[in-house]
Parts: structure tokens; C-alpha cells; sequence
């Protein structure tokens, strides 16, 4: 008999990711509404929301951020 699966815990990787993406915005000296521009997010609100960790962006808007801020895409997303 196999142990029980085990979810990661998806709070912390959020927190990790949204952290990151507020470090690299401020480092790039965005607006938050600079890079909903840039990214053709609609609302500012999404991108306070991915910097708080209560959503992530979707992968398709990973090569966006990271053009936007001059890195390549791996290293938007948090270590293991």
C-alpha cells in the first residue's frame, strides 16, 4: 500500500511567487499599472493580487514579465 498523496502547499509557493514578482517589479522601478499596461491585464487589481499571493498569472504571461523586466522566464518562478 502506497502512503497518501500529499498537495503541495500551495500558500507557500504563492507567497514565494508573489514576493518575487513585487522584488523584480520595484527592482525594474515599474508601476503596478505600468506592467498591467505592458502586460494587458485589464485591472490593476490582478496585478495586486499576484503580489499578494491571491492569484498567479497565467504561464502564457510569464514571457511578457519576463521581457518586461529583462530576465529570462526561470527566473520569475520561485526555487524549489
Amino acid at each position: 500500500m502506497s502512503p497518501a498523496r500529499v498537495e503541495p502547499d500551495t500558500r507557500f509557493y504563492a507567497g514565494r511567487l508573489a514576493a518575487r514578482l513585487r522584488m523584480l517589479r520595484e527592482k525594474a522601478g515599474y508601476t503596478p499599472q505600468e506592467v498591467a499596461d505592458a502586460v494587458g491585464v485589464k485591472s490593476l487589481r490582478t496585478i495586486y493580487d499576484w503580489e499578494s499571493g491571491n492569484s498567479q498569472p497565467q504561464i502564457t504571461q510569464l514571457p511578457v514579465l519576463a521581457e518586461i523586466y529583462g530576465i529570462k522566464i526561470r527566473t520569475i518562478l520561485p526555487e524549489k
